[in-house]
């Protein structure tokens, strides 16, 4: 692994096809909720041996070499705390996590691009406070127009998210796999239902 092993996610969904990993801070939270914090078994393997991590839970299947056999690793733990990033970084993918994954003129969630509220032809800026999830039927109605002259309104006002706030919004959005080993750490800290 490249980098700082740690806070390494593969973000490509075929390294993940086959027994990932949950990988978990040394206080037992998922390091992130979305995209999830997974990686390969051979990776969560190589963590162990390395003494980098424990392994928590495990998966039925084992993997043989010529002197040993082990089960693939299904949860793992880091040894050492990371650090929680307080900033969140501007980019499309945590707009549209802030935004839900919604257009925030319509609602819908389908064709989403983004538009600036007040438009950049009118002096509007990029930024956290000024851009929002659209889908594309409402970016191109509402144009370089305000709002009040599309006779256009946001569900919400935009505003710069906290790290916390992004991670709790990505828990409304798990991903397509979730082994059975995985939930009791995933959703440990939500509010029981009466």
């Amino acid at each position: 692994m490249d980098g700082d092993f740690r806070t390494h996610f593969v973000r490509e969904p075929s390294a993940l096809k086959h027994h990932p990993a949950l990988v978990l801070n040394a206080d037992y939270r998922p390091l992130s909720y979305y995209p999830l914090s997974l990686w390969p078994w051979q990776e969560a393997i190589k963590a162990a041996f390395l003494d980098r991590v424990d392994i928590i839970a495990e998966y039925d299947e084992e993997v043989r070499s010529p002197s040993m056999t082990l089960k693939i690793p299904s949860v793992v733990v880091l040894k050492d705390y990371v650090k929680p990033r307080k900033r969140v970084a501007f980019t499309r993918f945590n707009l549209f996590l802030r935004d839900e994954f919604r257009c925030q003129y319509c609602g819908s969630k389908g064709d989403l691009t983004f538009d600036h509220v007040v438009p950049r032809a009118s002096g509007g800026i990029t930024s956290w406070e000024n851009v929002v999830a659209a889908c594309s039927p409402c970016n191109l109605r509402k144009g370089s127009k305000s709002l009040r002259q599309a006779h256009m309104c946001l569900r919400k006002p935009p505003r710069q998210p906290g790290a916390s706030e992004l991670m709790d919004t990505g828990r409304k959005f798990p991903p397509n796999h979730l082994h059975e080993s995985w939930v009791d750490f995933l959703y440990w800290d939500a509010e029981l239902q009466a």
